[in-house]
């Protein structure tokens, strides 16, 4: 590049004007000064093995240099930009002082702290956060309007989060905050990166409420876009806070939600206006708090003993993830079992009415570790959780014969259709271990929905097109084999273990429904136990493993002690497998 330049420039300026401007282009430059017909100075890019034409010009060069680096170094933040800075920090501060020396009593951390412990480490980083200065310039100034919103890097996975200022109207919701959170939201659906949200909020702001609450991008879609991302991204919500009205929501719209013990609670109304509406007087936690929602709502799926146990929990949680519908869960480094699944025969007991624990089972077959259980306090007849089988993520639905025999009651029937239903969204391989009488029979069951809860639960299965594989570890009883993968309902594989039984009912009950009558005939009670006896047995004689692998109805026996790896060999095999659906806009059945 030439450039000429007037008469009467010094050799400083010559050279200062030479360094700008290769620098700027990127390439060499030859500066000419009036009208002379040799350049005065040749500069070449920084970096550039390139010289000068002539040894003054090289040493002007240098000095021009080392003038603009020592100039350079001198410079700092403008007065514009430290105020900047100032009003930065301002925010970060939070709400007023008084409310921040409130949260160690409530064994919280402040919402800036909170990011601080679930972003900054191995593996962790804060990347950025958007609207600041929202509500910065209103009369009363809120920082943030009481809403973070950003993105972040946690445990090596991006994902886009959100925490309410509990310091700032309580982490109330207006329109600059409700704003934000749509935004965020509408982001996820574009990059198909996971939600967190971190709550903790009283609601919305009631004495803002114009602006937010009934418009068409307000507090209201929020609930749609939680609709929109469901299935498309996980969204993982922690609770910190009591959370209402329109704040319990979001938890509850979330994939998979954790409480805080002693912290969290959520609910409809306050106790204060349950109090006007109902007279009853309840405390926060009474109504809503963390054993509330895990054990008799099912609306948590783990429950925290503190912050840091939070952040633990959905760290685990997301290894058995991907980041959206699109991708196949991760896989880690295959292990070992916990105990050796050389034991399995022997935790099984001979008799089928027998109680004994299915965890006991499964970390046989897991790897060891790997267990993870999601609402372990709700429905607990039947066990939700993920795992890993040689390093393969699975969900597990096993019956419980350790707690009301196994048999299948509404909750867990509903837990099961949920836990079903979302990891078939997010692509993890199902497995079932069935040992069940059967859906629950009375009066009671009858309403609280059995038949209504149940349908959900085979519908599930039904719907599910990742790979399923079934085992039948001991007693299948009734409809409870539809409902878990059983032959109708396309596994991949049937697997039996030799303590397998398939029917429509147990044999007692089927002795006492058929020949009732009969044996009532015979008058001689041992005549009468020994032809019980025999009809019992007969009886098992055709619902045994044995016949039901004669007449194909499962495809395979297994000795129990190689259970693992059968199942490791045929999830391999079946990996990525897609099943089609029929063509329609979606099923009736929620």
């Amino acid at each position: 590049m030439n450039v000429r330049i007037g008469p009467g420039a010094s050799d400083e300026e010559v050279s200062a004007i030479g360094t700008a401007l290769a620098e700027y282009v990127g390439n060499e430059v030859e500066v000419y000064v009036g009208d002379g017909e040799e350049p005065a100075v040749v500069v070449s890019p920084p970096d550039s093995n390139s010289s000068s034409s002539d040894g003054d010009g090289a040493a002007a060069t240098n000095q021009a240099v080392a003038t603009a680096s020592a100039a350079a170094d001198d410079l700092g933040p403008t007065e514009r930009e430290e105020k900047l800075l100032a009003e930065i920090e301002k925010i970060l501060e939070g709400g007023h002082e008084k409310y921040k020396e409130q949260l160690p009593e409530e064994g919280k951390l402040f919402v800036r702290d909170r990011i601080d412990l679930w972003f900054d480490g191995e593996n962790s980083k804060f990347l950025f956060e958007d609207g600041k200065f929202a509500e910065f310039d209103a009369d009363d100034r809120l920082p943030a309007d009481a809403l973070i919103t950003g993105a972040a890097t946690f445990e090596g996975r991006d994902l886009h989060f959100m925490a309410n200022d509990y310091t700032v109207k309580r982490g109330s919701m207006a329109a600059k905050g409700v704003e934000k959170f749509l935004r965020m939201q509408q982001r996820a659906l574009k990059t198909g990166q996971p939600v967190l949200y971190l709550m903790d909020s009283s609601g919305g702001r009631i004495d803002q409420q114009t602006g937010f609450f009934a418009n068409r991008e307000g507090i209201g879609k929020y609930y749609y876009n939680h609709s929109m991302l469901s299935g498309r991204v996980p969204q993982i919500c922690v609770l910190y806070g009591p959370c209402i009205a329109g704040a319990a929501y979001t938890p509850v719209f979330a994939d998979f939600t954790i409480m805080v013990e002693g912290m969290s609670a959520m609910a409809i109304a306050s106790p204060r206006m349950v109090q006007m509406v109902t007279g009853e007087e309840i405390s926060m936690q009474e109504l809503g708090g963390a054993q509330v929602h895990a054990s008799e709502s099912g609306s948590a799926d783990l429950v925290a003993t503190d912050e840091e146990h939070a952040r633990e929990l959905v760290a685990q949680l997301i290894t058995y993830l991907p980041d959206n519908a699109d991708e196949q869960p991760p896989q880690m480094e295959p292990r070992s079992p916990l105990q050796s699944p050389e034991g399995i025969d022997s935790i099984i007991p001979q008799h089928p009415n027998r109680g004994y624990d299915m965890v006991d089972v499964i970390e046989r077959v897991v790897d060891a570790g790997s267990y993870f259980e999601l609402k372990p306090d709700y429905g607990k007849e039947i066990i939700t959780a993920y795992a890993r089988i040689d390093g393969r993520p699975v969900g597990i639905v096993a019956n419980q014969p350790a707690h009301r025999a196994g048999a299948i009651f509404p909750d867990a029937a509903e837990k099961a259709a949920e836990f079903i239903w979302k990891s078939d969204a997010f692509n993890i391989p199902l497995l079932y271990l069935c040992d069940t009488p059967g859906f629950m029979a009375g009066s009671q069951v009858e309403k609280d929905a059995i038949l209504e809860k149940g349908k959900k639960f085979i519908y599930a299965t039904s719907s599910a097109t990742v790979p399923k594989q079934t085992v039948i570890v001991r007693k299948a009883y009734g409809a409870g084999i539809y409902a878990m993968g059983g032959p109708a309902y396309d596994p991949e594989s049937i697997i039996g273990l030799p303590s397998g039984e398939i029917a429509i009912m147990g044999p007692e009950a089927a002795i006492n429904a058929v020949y009732a009558r009969k044996l009532a005939e015979i008058d001689d009670e041992d005549e009468r136990a020994e032809e019980e006896a025999r009809l019992r047995e007969e009886y098992r004689e055709d619902i045994d493993i044995h016949r039901m692998a004669s007449e194909v109805v499962v495809d395979e026996i297994v000795p129990p002690s190689s259970l693992r790896e059968e199942l490791a060999n045929r999830f391999a095999f079946y990996e990525g497998l897609e099943k089609d659906l029929p063509s329609k806009k979606h099923g009736t059945i929620l």
